[in-house]
């Protein structure tokens, strides 16, 4: 994917997406100074770099709870790619992403400087405290509208068929879990093209995605990313 810009887009939105839950208590327990660290993988296994969350802020905002995560970016050879955070709050049972405040503001404010518009809308995706084998959840998509010089460019992921497989055992360098399989198709839609892919999820109460995977369309792999550390 040449254009930077799409490339990171597409990247947050599924970061995005990892973290926005119904109820942050019971997956994702909000605890300033928790760390959270995982390991990129691509379709052959090799290590593609690390993702590193910290929990840097939780407070309170009227009846809601608002957490802020720092995030850091590295490649496979320990490199520095970027840096950013966002945030989260969660009331009566629904969390709301920030989603533009994913992207580093040294990014946007490049591109704003270019004349960049970005309008982001959607539907929030919704996971509940209780899952059961065989549970059907709803459907979720993101929208981001740009436009600059003129032009106009959409990107749409929508997320659809998501169930809760089975529960199963998960082992990573970070220890074992008993996690809870999510499975959901993913299509994203942009300059014309579709992309369709398939996703595994697998998420433990607690500590919150353990690991995840995406295939193509027929099945074969494309990439891994799994919890290698956390601190609570």
């Amino acid at each position: 994917m040449k254009n930077p810009l799409l490339s990171t887009l597409l990247f947050f939105l599924f970061i995005g997406f990892a973290f926005g839950q119904d109820s942050c208590s019971k997956f994702y327990p909000l605890k300033e100074g928790s760390t959270f660290q995982y390991t990129n993988y691509d379709k052959k296994g090799k290590s593609d770099g690390t993702v590193n969350y910290t929990v840097s802020d939780v407070r309170s905002e009227g009846s809601a709870s608002v957490a802020t995560f720092d995030m850091k970016l590295t490649d496979k050879k320990g490199k520095e790619i970027f840096e950013t955070n966002y945030s989260f709050s969660c009331e009566d049972g629904l969390v709301k992403i920030d989603y533009q405040s994913l992207f580093p503001s040294q990014m946007m404010q490049q591109y704003s400087e270019m004349g960049l518009e970005m309008d982001i809308s959607g539907t929030d995706i919704e996971l509940p405290n209780n899952l059961s084998e065989g549970q059907e959840l709803n459907d979720a998509n993101v929208t981001v509208s740009m436009s600059m010089s003129g032009i106009n460019m959409n990107v749409s992921v929508d997320q659809t068929n998501r169930k809760v497989e089975k529960k199963e055992s998960v082992t990573t360098s970070a220890g074992t879990f008993n996690c809870y399989l999510i499975t959901e198709d993913n299509t994203t839609k942009t300059m014309g093209a579709t992309i369709e892919m398939k996703s595994k999820l697998w998420l433990a109460e607690g500590v919150g995605m353990i690991k995840q995977e995406s295939y193509k369309s027929n099945g074969n792999l494309i990439s891994r990313s799994e919890l290698s550390a956390y601190n609570e």
